[in-house]
């Protein structure tokens, strides 16, 4: 059964659908495997007798959660749970147990994913260049949507497991396999151009900052476009190596690269380490970091020994180097530069330090053109603006045209990783608890590193450091690394293996996330990147992966690369908000989120964020994204459907419409969107008004305004005389469904007899797949009474068929009890009895009702049943562990039914119901004298039972019956005449004759739910009162023996449970109880509505509930 789990979970139809009920969804806990020798031999000898005939779908709640008590929480990956029904090595695979914690699990790799490149490359520049203001609001712009992204994303993650795969099976199971898979390729492009970006920063590091010389093509000599072009084709080249080493690695040893992560990821957070303190020893001991400037500008340090013009050697002025390379001779009267002869060279300090008050210099924004100087702010210089410009390769020049949106596109994917958490959560303890705490609480501090990054970075070193972005000017120093302590060496190398790390775990993760997409299926031409090697491996995907690598390689600029890969993170998140706020203004059933702290306005909020952000960023990109997501999800969606649309708004609306509903007949809805869609079978009187309008506030109650309710009810006649009375109560229907604010439809069917109108009604409601999946019927209230007997057969009828049907129902009895829409229930309790698994209709309906301000304050307790042989406490410790999965609060307990000898009164009630039915089979009688009879027979029996119950037993009195026992006490004795004359069987009309009854007097008709042994019918009953009467029943025996068993042990099951049932809820405001299934022949009918009286007696308010023979509830996202 631990196998099947998996295959519920997918309800998409396959190999062995079939109707409504497919097998994947309802074979692991309706339908499995066990054969029906080992089914009887689980149900025999135990107290379920009331569910024996059912033993074949639906199983004990024991059986069930023992095959939960070894299943993780979490597969290891979306094959293994949504292809297990396909795959037979998926089935037999043995889930590892989880074993990582908050910390190690989720906290640390989103660290590692979100600190990185841009922060060790990249930010000094961004504060330069945005200024601290402006870098200040893009990190927190940024910071902010990645914020409630993580809500979002805590939200769907905490709805239940979340297999590998993260963000796209969250989007793909929220909004459907177009969006998912659409979502799902940005997603796997962003994190393959995020490897690209890794590899070019390892690159950049290595080439510029560690092994200059390892260059192949040589810079020294080269300016301006020649300079950037042998850059980029060493990047190229480097990059391509770099690539195809780390492809090797993961495709032989991926374990390698998960070994590793922490060394990596040590390497981070000692660099952060000794960047915060380097900056506090600049407050007191600031390092040397000379910057030559002539004028204002910016003097590349390769181009000078001496930060000065001319140096006095003895008596003697020289000149230095850096006047050779203004002017066109070493000698003094040589011809210069104009703007080298009219400003002077200075020396700044480039890290004054955090008490210098340079940060007043670096507030605001100073963006540059492509090839303009890096200037000092506060230095005047004279310059002629009609003299031509020359020597500009002497300076430090912008590389890039910087601009505002330009630096968003640079630094977002600075703060991408957030995922990392679920995509880890097959690994994950208790991912539920360890996502959102452990995502959140890396985002908070990753902004706090970035955010006092950029003030910090701003108060400690000069613009004109901050804006030369390869430390041209610094001795090709790296700027961050200057100002870390103790040495420069320790951020060159922790960035460098930084960035390696951050480039393999891409060309891991990505690859993953391509098989999971492509054995979806759901893109028909990525399905051979499903397969892979013998271990699971996605080799296909790898080769992909790296070949889309290779394209953002070749582009070799880091700054070019960021924004690529901005798009698709942010379309990403942008999605994972948009599933949050449909999730939660649909209010389907399955959302129950264990993670609180969410609201949909915050997820439109983090929505509009990165829309912005991607237009921000760079807006053609943001369309060429949109366009691929767009091509992927039209190829998806006319991959699986064709459409047509109509002429004009209508007709698209009609069109929509009939499209909608060939969708919806393509196959049952996933068990995560399963909800009730209700048919309420109302009754009418006479007038054709409604006889029980509470059933219409229990159904507003069960369904908010949410999916399907149809309003059934039936007029006896021909169609052509009993039109009128059919609008008649069409429109009473109307009128309460108004009055009780149910949204839906009504329905009003005429026909011969009311037991076809009825079945009509169920075979022919709805349309096409917009169809109800569940039967809501009130019990029926005096069924015992002749004239109420054909509604009793009616309710069995309606049992049978919609059991037949697949359909769930819900019998509220005494339904005249239940609130109305404008009480309220300020405390009490729910109580779901769970005795056998149907489908998880129990659990979901007491979820759906507390959803409703009626029952908002109740509680919900769930009781299962433990037999002789099963571990009370371990069933308690697993049902907890079940229901915390499937994220409903609710209090356990398991209530132990001991074996227990049959008591003589359930011998005697159990002589009493076959009696009668007997009676009511062999008496061909009119109607009248029927009725008559069964009247007799119940006054007699009635005596009969009082003298023959033992003392110790006080079942009580319902409410909804009182009326029919008060009337049946008071029949002449001429009707118990009638009995004898019919059976030629003396019995005896004195409730205390001491000769035990004959069969043919115990006939049915005892009311189940009257107080037996009520105080005063022990005084005025000697019978009851001595308990020496009462061994009368053992001259009985030999009837008893004749008995047929199965009636003995279901009377004896609804009596036992029925004890403990009283016994633990009583006061409670609502009881939901599984509804055992009428017997499969049609002999003993009457006997199947007193065992549900006997099990529903004592109690005010009873929900009744039978499955639809499917999985309604999941513990999936």
């Amino acid at each position: 059964m631990l196998n099947n789990l998996t295959e519920c979970e997918e309800g998409d139809g396959g190999p062995n659908s079939q109707g409504d009920a497919t097998s994947k969804e309802s074979s692991p806990f309706i339908n499995s495997s066990t054969s029906d020798v080992e089914k009887s031999q689980q149900y025999d000898g135990k107290n379920m007798a009331l569910f024996e005939e059912e033993m074949d779908t639906s199983p004990m709640v024991s059986s069930l959660l023992s095959s939960l008590a070894n299943y993780s929480n979490l597969t290891q990956g979306s094959k293994e749970h949504e292809e297990a029904e396909n795959n037979e090595e998926a089935r037999k695979k043995t889930v590892q147990a989880p074993r990582m914690g908050t910390i190690m699990g989720v906290y640390l790799p989103c660290m590692q994913n979100i600190l990185g490149v841009i922060l060790f490359l990249r930010m000094t520049w961004l504060v330069g260049v945005g200024g601290v203001l402006g870098t200040f609001a893009i990190v927190f712009m940024c910071c902010s949507t990645t914020m409630l992204t993580a809500i979002s994303m805590s939200a769907i993650a905490t709805n239940g497991v979340v297999p590998a795969g993260g963000s796209y099976y969250m989007i793909s199971r929220s909004l459907g396999p177009e969006f998912g898979g659409a979502v799902g390729i940005c997603f796997y492009l962003g994190t393959t151009f995020a490897g690209a970006m890794y590899i070019l920063g390892c690159i950049e590091i290595l080439l510029i900052y560690i092994v200059p010389p390892a260059a192949i093509f040589k810079m020294e000599g080269l300016e301006g476009s020649e300079a950037e072009a042998a850059l980029l084709n060493n990047m190229r080249v480097y990059g391509t190596i770099v690539l195809s080493l780390m492809s090797l690695v993961v495709f032989v040893g991926v374990k390698y690269v998960n070994k590793l992560a922490l060394v990596f990821l040590a390497c981070v957070i000692l660099s952060i380490l000794a960047v915060y303190a380097g900056v506090i020893k600049t407050s007191f001991d600031p390092p040397e970091f000379p910057v030559c400037v002539l004028g204002n500008r910016t003097l590349l340090s390769k181009g000078f020994d001496i930060c000065a013009k001319t140096i006095e050697q003895g008596n003697v002025t020289v000149t230095t180097r850096l006047w050779r390379s203004f002017c066109d001779s070493e000698f003094l009267n040589a011809t210069c530069d104009d703007y080298f002869n009219n400003n002077n060279v200075s020396q700044i300090q480039g890290i004054p330090g955090v008490t210098s008050g340079i940060l007043a210099e670096n507030l605001f924004s100073m963006f540059a053109e492509k090839n303009s100087f890096i200037e000092k702010r506060g230095i005047s210089a004279a310059l002629d603006p009609e003299a031509p410009l020359t020597n500009a390769n002497r300076y430090v020049l912008a590389d890039i045209t910087s601009f505002f949106t330009l630096l968003v596109g640079i630094y977002f994917p600075s703060v991408t990783g957030i995922m990392a958490g679920s995509n880890r959560s097959g690994d994950l303890q208790d991912a539920q608890k360890s996502i959102p705490i452990g995502t959140i609480l890396a985002i908070t501090t990753t902004s706090f590193i970035y955010m006092s990054s950029v003030v910090l970075f701003g108060a400690c070193v000069d613009g004109v450091v901050l804006r030369d972005k390869f430390g041209e000017g610094v001795n090709g120093n790296l700027v961050i690394g200057t100002l870390a302590w103790p040495s420069p060496w320790v951020i060159v190398f922790g960035s460098f293996f930084s960035t390696c790390g951050a480039g393999l775990q891409s060309l891991t993760g990505a690859p993953r996330l391509l098989q999971a997409i492509s054995r979806d299926g759901i893109i028909p031409f990525l399905r051979v990147f499903g397969h892979g090697k013998a271990n699971g491996e996605p080799t296909w995907a790898l080769l992909l992966t790296a070949c889309i690598c290779e394209i953002g390689i070749l582009i070799a600029s880091l700054d070019a690369v960021a924004p690529i890969l901005s798009m698709f993170f942010l379309m990403c998140y942008m999605f994972v908000n948009l599933a949050c706020a449909l999730q939660t203004l649909l209010r389907t059933p399955n959302w129950r989120p264990r993670f609180k702290f969410y609201h949909w306005a915050l997820s439109l909020l983090g929505m509009s964020l990165c829309l912005t952000l991607m237009f921000l960023c760079s807006w053609y990109y943001a369309i060429v994204a949109m366009g691929i997501a767009g091509c992927i999800y039209k190829y998806i969606e006319f991959c699986g459907a064709e459409k047509e649309w109509g002429d004009g708004i209508r007709g698209i609306s009609l069109s929509a419409a009939r499209y909608a509903l060939m969708r919806l007949e393509e196959g049952p809805p996933h068990t995560k969107n399963w909800r009730p869609q209700i048919l309420v079978l109302m009754g009418l009187d006479g007038e054709q008004n409604v006889e029980q309008p509470r059933l219409l506030s229990l159904t507003n109650q069960l369904k908010a305004g949410k999916g399907l309710t149809i309003v059934g009810a039936c007029v006896e006649g021909t169609y052509l005389n009993n039109q009128p009375q059919a609008q008649k109560a069409d429109q009473s229907l109307r009128k309460l469904m108004e009055i009780e604010k149910v949204k839906g439809f009504s329905q009003v069917v005429i026909s011969s007899n009311l037991r076809d109108a009825t079945s009509h009604l169920i075979q022919a409601g709805g349309l096409g797949g917009l169809r109800h999946n569940a039967v809501l019927v009130s019990f029926p209230k005096n069924w015992k009474q002749a004239e109420e007997h054909h509604r009793c057969r009616n309710f069995i009828e309606i049992v049978r068929e919609t059991t037949a049907a697949q359909l769930a129902l819900m019998v509220p009895k005494n339904i005249s009890a239940y609130p109305s829409n404008g009480e309220r229930f300020t405390e009490g309790y729910i109580d779901v009895w769970w005795i056998v698994h149907d489908g998880g209709m129990l659990m979901l309906l007491p979820f759906l009702l507390r959803q409703h301000k009626v029952w908002r304050k109740c509680k919900m307790r769930i009781f299962t049943v433990a037999q002789m042989d099963d571990n009370s406490i371990q069933m308690k410790k697993d049902l907890m562990t079940f229901l915390y999965h499937l994220r409903f609060d609710a209090e356990v307990e398991v209530v132990e039914m001991h074996d227990s000898d049959i008591s003589a009164y359930t011998y005697e009630k159990t002589l009493v119901m076959e009696q009668r039915s007997k009676i009511l089979k062999e008496m061909h009688l009119t109607k009248n004298e029927r009725e008559r009879e069964i009247q007799s027979i119940t006054d007699v029996s009635r005596g009969s039972i009082r003298r023959k119950n033992p003392s110790n037993l006080h079942p009580q009195r319902s409410i909804a019956e009182e009326s029919v026992t008060g009337s049946g006490e008071e029949k002449p004795e001429e009707e118990v005449q009638l009995i004898q004359g019919k059976n030629a069987t003396p019995t005896p009309t004195s409730p205390t004759s001491p000769t035990a009854p004959t069969p043919a007097a115990m006939s049915p008709g005892e009311e189940v739910q009257m107080t037996w042994t009520d105080e005063t019918e022990k005084t005025n009953n000697p019978a009851v009162a001595n308990p020496e009467n009462i061994k009368d029943m053992f001259n009985m025996k030999p009837e008893w023996e004749n008995l047929n068993q199965s009636n003995v042990r279901r009377m004896h099951h609804a009596q036992k449970l029925n004890e403990v049932i009283v016994k633990k809820s009583q006061e409670a405001k609502l009881v939901l109880l599984n509804m055992p299934g009428p017997p499969r022949n049609r002999t003993g009918e009457e006997n199947y509505m007193e065992f549900l009286e006997v099990l529903t007696e004592g109690l005010n308010r009873v929900l009744l509930v039978r499955g639809g023979g499917r999985e309604v509830i999941t513990i999936y996202s």
